[in-house]
C-alpha cells in the first residue's frame, strides 16, 4: 500500500500539472460516470495529500477524494511536468541525504524504479506513480488508450492521469471533505508544530493499544504503513507491543520526530530511505536495492543491523511485523 510519502508526491504531480487548468473527466471502466460528470469541464482549483489520502478541489466547489489502498495506481502521460521542489532519486534539484550532502544523480534501483530524472521540463511519456515509481515507456500520439481498469481519466491539452484499482473514489462538497480530514491523524508534513506533535503525544499516551497498532491507525496518525511502522519503531528501540499508555513523553515525542523527519526524506527522494548517514557509495547502493535501505522491514532471519539477532515476523493488525527480539525488548 502507498505510505504517506508517496501520496504526497502524487498531488504535487497534480499540483504541477493540472491545477489552474482545464480538466476533462471521464469513467473508461464505466464505475465512475456520474462522478466524473460532476466535474468535467471544471478547473481544478487545488491538490493536496493528508496522509494516505488525496484531495483534488475543483472550481464548482466539489472534491475528488482518492484513496489508493492496497491495489490503486495512477499512470501520468503526456508532456509531464515534473515538481522540481521533489524531484526523484536522479534528479539534484534541492535533494539531501540525512547529513545533508547533494544526492548524486541517476541512481536507479534493481526495478528501474525512481526513473523521473528530467526535472523540471516536460517529457512525452508515460509514468506511474504508486508505492513505487516508474516511467513505462515513451509516447509516441497523446492521449493514450485507456490500459486496463481505468476508474477515472483526467485529461488537460497535455497530461492525462488514469486512476485504476483505488479502495476510494469519490466526488465530496466542503463539508464533506472537511468531515473527512477532521477524522485524520495529524500529518506532519502538513503541520510539524507543536499543536500536532502535542494532539498525537496525547492520543498514544492514554492508550493501552499496542504502539505498533497505533501507529497503522489513520485516526492517530496520518500516513505511516507497514514499512514506516517497523523502521520507526527500531530506530526508536520500541517493543511493538508495548501499550501505547506504557511509553514515556520523550519516547512519544521522538517518534513523531522522526516521522516527520522520514516523510521529508521520503517526499523528496521518492523512497522510504530509513537508514541513517548514508553517503556516497553506500547511499547509492540504497538506492539501487531495496534490501540496503532498511533496518528491519523484509529482513526476517537475517542478523539485525545492530546486535546480530535474527529478525523477527510476526503477524500485528493482520499486516507482517518485523522487529529485532534484543534491541526492542
Amino acid at each position: 500500500m502507498p505510505e504517506g510519502h508517496s501520496v504526497h508526491r502524487i498531488a504535487r504531480q497534480f499540483a504541477r500539472n493540472f491545477v489552474g487548468r482545464t480538466v476533462n473527466l471521464s469513467s473508461p471502466q464505466g464505475r465512475f460516470v456520474q462522478g466524473a460528470a460532476l466535474l468535467n469541464g471544471h478547473v481544478m482549483t487545488d491538490a493536496r495529500a493528508v496522509g494516505k489520502q488525496m484531495f483534488l478541489e475543483f472550481d464548482n466547489g466539489l472534491w475528488l477524494r482518492v484513496h489508493l489502498g492496497m491495489y490503486g495506481a495512477w499512470d501520468f502521460a503526456g508532456d509531464i511536468l515534473m515538481d522540481a521542489t521533489i524531484a526523484s532519486a536522479n534528479g539534484r534539484m534541492g535533494q539531501t541525504n540525512q547529513r545533508g550532502t547533494d544526492l548524486d544523480p541517476v541512481v536507479l534501483d534493481s526495478a528501474g524504479e525512481n526513473s523521473m530524472h528530467s526535472i523540471g521540463a516536460p517529457r512525452r511519456t508515460r509514468v506511474r506513480m504508486a508505492e513505487q515509481e516508474k516511467e513505462i515507456d515513451r509516447l509516441e500520439t497523446f492521449p493514450p488508450e485507456p490500459v486496463g481498469q481505468v476508474r477515472v481519466r483526467l485529461l488537460t491539452d497535455t497530461v492525462s492521469a488514469d486512476l485504476r484499482g483505488p479502495t476510494a473514489c469519490e466526488v465530496l462538497d466542503p463539508a464533506q471533505v472537511q468531515a473527512v480530514m477532521d477524522k485524520a491523524g495529524p500529518d506532519p508534513l502538513l503541520d510539524d508544530g507543536p499543536v500536532a506533535e502535542d494532539r498525537f503525544t496525547a492520543v498514544v499516551r492514554r492508550k493501552p493499544t499496542p504502539i505498533g497498532i497505533l501507529l497503522m491507525d489513520q485516526s492517530v496518525v496520518s500516513g505511516i504503513g507497514n514499512v514506516y511502522r517497523a523502521e520507526l519503531l527500531f530506530r526508536a528501540r520500541v517493543n511493538p507491543y508495548a501499550p501505547g499508555k506504557s511509553l514515556g513523553d520523550d519516547t512519544v515525542r521522538g517518534l513523531w520526530k522522526d516521522w516527520a523527519h522520514l516523510l521529508r526524506i521520503g517526499v523528496e527522494t521518492g523512497q522510504m530511505m530509513t537508514m541513517d548517514d548514508l553517503a556516497g557509495d553506500e547511499w547509492r547502493a540504497a538506492m539501487k536495492n531495496r534490501a540496503d535501505r532498511h533496518w528491519v522491514y523484509k529482513r526476517e532471519g537475517l542478523p539485525c543491523r545492530v546486535c546480530g539477532t535474527h529478525i523477527t515476523l510476526a503477524e500485528m493488525g493482520a499486516r507482517k511485523l518485523y522487529f529485532c527480539p534484543r534491541c526492542q525488548a
